[in-house]
């Protein structure tokens, strides 16, 4: 596989090509998906009994 030296190579082209902000981004987007997926594992999408009845 890669040697430290080929992670770190390959990590500094990477931020070369997209840029600190882009990763930052790509970051949180990610993040905010995991939670939604989570969100919606869990079943907090299901409206409570009081809405049914409205």
């Amino acid at each position: 596989m890669f040697s430290g030296w080929e992670w770190i190579v390959i990590l500094f082209i990477v931020l070369l090509v997209f840029g600190v902000g882009r990763i930052g981004k790509l970051g949180e987007e990610l993040g905010a998906g995991i939670r939604a997926f989570r969100k919606g594992l869990s079943g907090e999408d299901e409206p409570k009994d009081e809405e049914k009845k409205a």
